[in-house]
């Protein structure tokens, strides 16, 4: 009686970790953690360092600099060309290769630049210094132009980034640095990518001088008046007059036309202003 107990006892629990057996082998093997989104945007090019990874192989975790032919080596499947595509996009190829080359079932690869040196932008006009600069994934307009040395005295607001078309011209956004400082715009703005480049132009300015208190040369402001043109020159003078205000401009056909202007009239790019004296 008491065997028979014990036996049925020993019946159940191999039964249960049966049970166990199959349920482990049903489940899935657990894949690579999802991708963040950057990982999507980046190029990879010649002297990128990658570290590969593939879940449940350790030994084929390595360290690959990208050779000059676009390759890296894998482990087992050799040489595998990923120049030019992105890193989810290589992990895929370098799967396919391991599936297609029958070493691995079913494998998962990860795939992250450990070091980009095939990502570089170049940044032109008024920096402090001008150049190629390497970018990362998540490197924006403000970070470039950090490593540029900031911009000079005379920079303008807006900058533009220049990015090469397929069909050979050259795709232009215009990129407003007062905009992405106050926290709008930003949707705009484009991802930065290897080939790109960046321009930063000089600032439009207009000149006043007449009775103001410190007549000069000024940056003009995107939307200034008049009246505010006269205030970033110091003021008016006691003797200056707000209905004696002329500007002298380009014409249409080129020639200076001087004309009387309002202090609600919008100041142009090489305006020069000039504030009369009264009469009275």
């Amino acid at each position: 009686m008491r065997g028979t107990v014990l036996n049925r006892i020993s019946m159940s629990a191999l039964f249960v970790a049966l049970l166990m057996l199959d349920a482990a082998s049903a489940a899935p093997a657990a894949g690579p953690p999802p991708i963040a989104e950057p990982q999507r945007l980046l190029q990879l090019g010649p002297g990128d360092a990658v570290a590969i990874h593939v879940y449940g192989q350790p030994d084929m975790d390595s360290t690959e600099y990208v050779a000059e032919d676009g390759t890296i080596h894998v482990a087992l499947a050799g040489a595998v060309s990923v120049s030019g595509l992105s890193p989810v996009e290589a992990e895929q190829r370098v799967e396919r290769a391991l599936k297609e080359g029958k070493y691995l079932v079913n494998p998962h690869v990860s795939i992250t630049v450990a070091q980009s040196r095939s990502q570089r932008v170049s940044v032109l006009g008024e920096v402090r210094t001008p150049g190629r600069y390497v970018i990362e994934s998540n490197t924006t307009v403000f970070d470039l132009l950090a490593q540029a040395g900031g911009g000079t005295a005379d920079c303008a607001d807006t900058v533009y980034v220049l990015r090469p078309a397929a069909d050979g011209g050259i795709v232009q956004y215009a990129v407003n640095l007062k905009n992405l400082t106050s926290g709008t715009g930003g949707a705009s703005v484009p991802k930065l990518k290897g080939g790109d480049s960046v321009f930063v132009p000089h600032a439009e300015r207009f000149y006043i001088y007449g009775e103001v208190a410190q007549p000069n040369m000024y940056k003009l402001e995107p939307g200034m008046t008049v009246i505010e043109a006269i205030a970033r020159a110091g003021g008016m003078t006691p003797r200056g007059s707000e209905s004696r205000i002329e500007v002298r401009r380009h014409g249409e056909k080129g020639a200076n036309v001087v004309s009387h202007v309002e202090l609600t009239d919008l100041v142009r790019a090489d305006d020069v202003i000039r504030v009369k004296e009264s009469l009275f």
